[in-house]
């Protein structure tokens, strides 16, 4: 018997209640695989249900179509204006939750919170409900991303690194796929851990991730464990990037020699650890300068830079662009490439794309993500 037919000959009949209604509020540049993750879920618990659990509808503030972050655009269900009697609002965000949410959000997000509605948020939705002060005290999820500049601007945000929190009628969870298993232990807190069970059968998912379970540091998702001591390292090297520590120092915490440190960097992360230490910082620049108020001055003193034409030229060697033209949004001219050097790098289609009209919604969320924090900062072998 297959996966499917065992799922949904489990008879499975949950005790009958009112159909709980969630609407989804897609924020511009929204993760569509999130939202997928969220939604999916409550489909197929009413599919082996065999009734109407759950109702959904998507949301924007006038109603108007929206683009995710992959440049494919949906067109929503309703507006923010539209009378619904929903029991859950679920803020989807993506990339640049900072710019994407507006002052009609934030109104219509604290009217459903005087109206007593469970409020959730999945990737960086959480960043629309922290502006609304609906997150004050509250155990909150986001994408690692967007955690910097969550803490940086909204202090009283408990937040955490776990895939996904429940606290009490908040529920946020990171990016990706985690919103399947934060929608999951939702379903089986309402209706039993066999419908949760069974949509995870259906969805080929090998275990339902519970809200200990942790995002994974990305350094630590490169590596394995097979380097504790250069993990080690690199921890003691986050945590403290607006005092950053003497590298003998470094060496000295973590039990080995300055030459032994070198070797360690260059062997696995083909740079040394002075270079490394100094992405760190800038990366961390980057993000409190495209997704906070604070000005370059306030910037630079919290990445360890001591004066700020310092920080601007180590900003600029690294980045290619100053702190000033970055936090402005300026981006290098799109390079409009000739056949001859075309040639070997594009097909004949993706070269037509780069060049001709219309433009691949893959080409525009690659020339969007050139902003981002995280742009080009893994290098891929070849």
């Amino acid at each position: 018997m297959s996966t499917a037919s065992r799922a949904t000959s489990r008879n499975i009949t949950p005790t009958p209640q009112k159909t709980q209604v969630i609407g989804f509020l897609l924020l511009e540049n929204f993760t569509l695989i999130s939202l997928a993750s969220a939604i999916e879920p409550l489909r197929m618990a009413n599919q082996l249900a065999g009734s109407e659990l759950y109702r959904w509808y998507t949301l924007t503030s006038d109603g108007q179509p929206v683009s995710a972050s992959d440049g494919l655009t949906v067109t929503p269900d309703v507006s923010l204006r539209t009378p619904l009697g929903l029991d859950m609002v679920i803020v989807c965000g993506g990339v640049g939750p900072h710019r994407s949410v507006q002052r009609e959000h934030v109104s219509w997000l604290q009217g459903q919170a005087r109206l007593s509605r469970r409020l959730g948020a999945i990737c960086t939705g959480s960043w629309a409900l922290a502006k609304a002060g609906l997150l004050d005290g509250y155990d909150v999820s986001t994408h690692w991303e967007c955690m910097a500049a969550m803490r940086e601007a909204f202090p009283r945000v408990e937040l955490t690194t776990r895939l996904f929190c429940i606290d009490r009628d908040r529920a946020t969870c990171s990016g990706g796929a985690a919103p399947l298993d934060m929608m999951l232990n939702l379903i089986c807190r309402d209706h039993g851990r066999e419908l949760s069970a069974g949509i995870s059968e259906m969805f080929i998912c090998e275990r339902v991730r519970s809200d200990q379970d942790q995002q994974r540091i990305p350094l630590r998702h490169v590596l394995g464990t097979n380097q504790p001591k250069l993990l080690e390292i690199v921890a003691l090297m986050e945590a403290n990037l607006e005092e950053p520590i003497a590298l003998d120092e470094l060496a000295c915490y973590v039990g080995v020699s300055r030459r032994q440190l070198e070797r360690l960097f260059q062997k696995n992360l083909r740079c040394s650890p002075s270079r490394y230490y100094l992405k760190l910082r800038l990366t961390r620049a980057r993000q409190l300068l495209k997704q906070t108020a604070m000005s370059i001055i306030e910037v630079a003193s919290a990445c360890g830079f001591v004066s700020t034409p310092h920080f601007s030229k180590c900003y600029r060697e690294f980045f290619g662009i100053p702190p000033r033209d970055e936090r402005l949004g300026y981006l290098a001219p799109p390079v409009r490439l000739k056949r001859s050097e075309a040639e070997g790098l594009f097909s004949q289609a993706a070269f037509e794309a780069i060049n001709e009209e219309p433009v691949s919604g893959a080409i525009v969320a690659l020339d969007q993500a050139r902003g981002e924090p995280t742009y080009a900062s893994v290098a891929v072998g070849n």
